[in-house]
């Protein structure tokens, strides 16, 4: 492994957060793992992180908060400087309950805490409204009334998305006027029944497509109309975060949502069509430029003291890829490097058209995996997954994904870049703020050999094998394309005037060759 660099002279960030206490919701996600790594391999002299836990599948916080130790994510922390792991400490409660759930004896350890970063979210779509006002706006609310008790604190950071105005097509970094009021929001998933909110949450959340971003909306206007408070808050709006472009590792990955979960059902010849605009920009940020800018954000928050709210869009504007790229990319690194018992040739396409890619996606997925999944009911085989549920969850994914891949924005990014030229070179020696750095092929090409190694948790020593595999399957997929174009071709020559045609020009042809072979010999 190589070693990490140690903090130079010069760094304003590490210094900042040397000695300081880090309160963090949302730490057992994705990118809530990359910033505690972050912090503790960037930042030595960093103070204890506390982590807001909830018992989970019967497991309790001290368990969990054991389990994340172990995670892959700080493989390299144990090796290099494994006591910076004992500065990890949990605070029981749930961002769903009232007051967080934080009972007063865990209160008192966040007295010293100086900065909060809050990423805690449902990132579900189609979440019931109060389910999504619960987890997305009063988590943030319940947030800040504790904040307004903790003595020290220099700046919260509030993790957004940039897809919280999906109506706009340029999104500037500002808060936007809320599409509902907040009181009134609060007052109607408290008073109107399930079932009847249920129906009527399409029309009310307009023009926002799903709770997901109305709420995410809403959030930030709970934010922004936050009065009397004696701390700094900015609101830090990620596009589609994607694997690693170095730290922890090239390519690491950990969750199924968006784009790695099309890698994962392609390759293991599951996904056969997705839904894409092969000329849109895919807005791809990679975790650890998010994470990076995530800290900056706190620095600075922290430094200016503004009284309003700052907000910061990042973005790999700077440097566009394409949905029709990915889908290159995947159909080059998915063969290159395979997964493990594949099971058809992974050969998924993007399809623009939204009728023609239902039409598919019934045809090419649906029929098959679940005749598939009937057939292995028959011979008694095990799957560690049904086939029909698999197939759902591709229907779901796909939709969702199709919210990204059919549309594109334009994100004013100057907040993030005037922070990235405001970092000393020792900083930016340390934190990559800066999108023009991703080669996005090669990006690519770990995107898919993190997918493997991290996502399935494939062995590199299996690679061979997997390779022998696909090309096995794909002797089959181009059978079975040759048996059913011989079979189309049969049931079209049933048809005697489509049979005449064919034949006629099967003549036509003949004789054009002998004539031609005829000229060519008499010459």
């Amino acid at each position: 492994m190589v070693a990490r660099p140690k903090s130079p002279v010069g760094a304003l960030v590490p210094q900042f957060y040397a000695g300081r206490d880090i309160f963090i919701t949302g730490a057992t996600g994705f990118m809530g793992k990359v910033l505690i790594e972050r912090l503790l391999s960037t930042c030595p002299d960093v103070g204890r992180l506390h982590l807001l836990m909830r018992p989970k599948k019967g497991e309790t916080p001290e368990k969990r908060l054991m389990k994340l130790k172990q995670s892959q994510v700080f493989d390299i922390i144990r090796q290099q400087n494994p006591s910076q792991l004992d500065k990890l400490s949990f605070i029981q409660g749930d961002v769903a309950q009232p007051g967080l759930g934080i009972a007063n004896e865990y209160l008192k350890q966040l007295q010293e805490v100086s900065v909060v970063f809050h990423s805690a979210a449902t990132l579900k779509f189609d979440e019931p409204l109060p389910s999504a006002v619960e987890q997305n706006v009063l988590s943030v609310m319940r947030l800040m009334d504790i904040c307004d008790t903790l003595p020290n604190l220099q700046a919260l950071v509030h993790v957004s998305t940039a897809y919280c105005n999906p109506e706009l097509n340029v999104i500037e970094e500002k808060v936007y006027p809320a599409p509902a009021p907040l009181p009134r929001l609060l007052a109607l998933v408290e008073a109107v029944p399930a079932p009847l909110l249920a129906n009527i949450t399409p029309q009310y959340i307009k023009p926002k497509p799903n709770t997901y971003t109305f709420t995410k909306a809403m959030a930030e206007e709970a934010v922004r109309s936050r009065v009397n408070r004696s701390y700094p808050i900015a609101i830090f709006r990620p596009t589609i975060v994607v694997s690693s472009l170095k730290n922890p590792y090239p390519g690491w990955i950990e969750n199924l949502n968006g784009p790695s979960g099309v890698i994962a059902a392609a390759g293991k010849g599951l996904l056969h069509v997705f839904s894409r605009k092969p000329g849109a920009r895919a807005d791809l940020l990679p975790v650890d430029i998010a994470i990076d800018t995530l800290l900056a954000v706190g620095w600075e928050t922290a430094v200016d003291k503004l009284p309003e709210v700052r907000v910061y869009n990042c973005s790999t504007y700077e440097n566009p890829t394409t949905w029709g790229e990915f889908e290159a990319a995947l159909k080059i690194y998915l063969t290159r490097y395979p997964l493990d018992g594949c099971l058809w040739y992974p050969s998924g396409s993007g399809v623009e058209n939204r009728y023609a890619q239902k039409i598919l996606e019934f045809s090419l997925q649906t029929v098959p995996l679940h005749i598939a999944e009937y057939i292995m009911r028959a011979l008694g085989v095990k799957m560690k997954i049904s086939l029909i549920t698999a197939e759902q969850r591709l229907r779901a994914m796909n939709d969702v994904l199709a919210f990204f891949a059919l549309r594109e924005w334009k994100f004013k990014t100057d907040n993030v870049e005037k922070l990235r030229a405001r970092l000393t070179p020792s900083d930016a020696a340390i934190y990559n703020l800066d999108p023009r750095s991703i080669d996005w092929n090669d990006h690519y090409k770990n995107f898919v050999k993190g997918t493997r190694k991290y996502l399935l948790k494939e062995k590199d020593q299996d690679m061979e094998e997997a390779r022998k595999h696909a090309n096995r399957m794909y002797l089959l997929h181009k059978g079975v394309i040759f048996f059913v174009m011989i079979l189309l071709f049969r049931l079209i020559l049933q048809n005697k005037t489509v049979r005449e045609i064919v034949y006629g020009s099967l003549r036509l042809l003949l004789s054009l060759l002998f004539a031609t072979y005829t000229s060519v010999i008499e010459a």
